[in-house]
């Protein structure tokens, strides 16, 4: 039972990352990095969630059953 939900993980991380990277493109962020010198939050998030939970699900997925 832990392996589909490690994928679901693993699967789940690797889209928020791809939406962190998409959102680290966008005119706002853009903006952001003019004024502040960072992202906004939400890339952020997006992208350290989406490590977080793409680490947990392969480390779900190397794990031996017993």
């Amino acid at each position: 039972m832990n392996k589909p939900i490690s994928l679901a993980l693993l699967v789940g991380g690797i889209l928020l990352i791809i939406f962190g990277i998409s959102a680290s493109e966008s005119f706002s962020s853009d903006m952001s990095r003019l004024f502040t010198g960072s992202p906004t939050d939400r890339t952020i998030w997006l992208l350290v969630g989406g490590a977080i939970l793409a680490i947990a699900g392969g480390f779900g997925l190397s794990r031996k059953s017993r």
